[in-house]
């Protein structure tokens, strides 16, 4: 008996464009119809299927050799989160749609983005963790890009660029407690054209006895009279290739305050937050 070797999972190799465009090549296996399928990207964890704004239907063109292509151009708008990637036959409903793998993919151009708009449109192909393909979208304006991240003297101290608004006079980050919205921490925001820089002091994070894991997301609040939202913009590092930054962007941790550990991270959506633990140091 001959057992086939024949590929029967589509399998597409990704280019990622600096406008947020993909490019998706796709090897497909053998067909029983010359009719040409399309591509089909889902959002994660929506609602409803194939309704609109949840799925994203991109023809696909005969490239030769068997090969077909799909453009995701970089003027589309797909909302944030995570798109997973599928093919559709003709003639299938979207159910029928086929898992695609990752094969190749192509992110450089995506390293050291400088958006030339306060519209930060950025799309990263990916692969997931059962080996399928999927893009990670992100749509943010204002949008404040966390830069360096250091320890100074009891502090946490971010440099940053900030896009599509300013800096006010009465700028300002707010450290906010996930466990308990209430309790804010507001440090002052000193920047100079787009640029922005803040230092939290640590103690002022870890205060109360620390019995549990405590989470402090990150906002810049531009100010007054800049157009930004009063709300304030979610401190983020989006502008790589680098889709999900929660476990590999690994920082140490830093005293706290009596009996309490600071340890700053990224949440799985890439925005900076700061966790507060016990510290087991102080605890021997």
């Amino acid at each position: 008996m001959t057992v086939s070797t024949e590929r029967q999972t589509p399998r597409a190799d990704c280019t990622a464009g600096r406008d947020g465009g993909i490019t998706f090549d796709l090897d497909l296996p053998r067909r029983e119809t010359a009719k040409t399928p399309e591509l089909l990207l889902r959002l994660r964890g929506a609602k409803g299927t194939g309704s609109d704004g949840d799925t994203l239907r991109l023809p696909l063109s005969p490239l030769g050799g068997g090969r077909l292509r799909a453009v995701l151009p970089g003027t589309a708008a797909p909302a944030e989160g995570r798109w997973d990637v599928y093919v559709r036959e003709p003639g299938a409903d979207d159910d029928g749609a086929v898992a695609v793998e990752p094969g190749i993919r192509d992110v450089r151009l995506l390293m050291d983005r400088t958006p030339e708009t306060g519209r930060i449109a950025v799309r990263i192909p990916y692969p997931t963790a059962d080996g399928r393909l999927a893009v990670r979208c992100w749509i943010r304006s204002p949008h404040a890009e966390a830069g360096p991240v250091t320890f100074d003297r009891g502090g946490l101290t971010v440099e940053g660029t900030l896009y599509g608004t300013h800096l006010g006079d009465d700028a300002r980050v707010e450290a906010r407690l996930v466990a308990a919205p209430d309790r804010v921490c507001r440090v002052p925001v000193t920047g100079k054209d787009d640029t922005f820089s803040f230092t939290l002091p640590l103690d002022r994070l870890g205060t109360g006895p620390v019995t549990g894991q405590h989470l402090w997301t990150l906002w810049l609040v531009p100010g007054t009279g800049t157009g930004g939202p009063a709300d304030g913009v979610r401190v983020s590092r989006i502008l790589d290739d680098v889709w999900d930054r929660k476990n590999s962007f690994v920082y140490p941790g830093r005293n706290a305050g009596e009996g309490a550990r600071a340890t700053p991270c990224y949440s799985a959506d890439n925005d900076l937050c700061v966790r507060i633990e016990p510290d087991p140091a102080q605890a021997r």
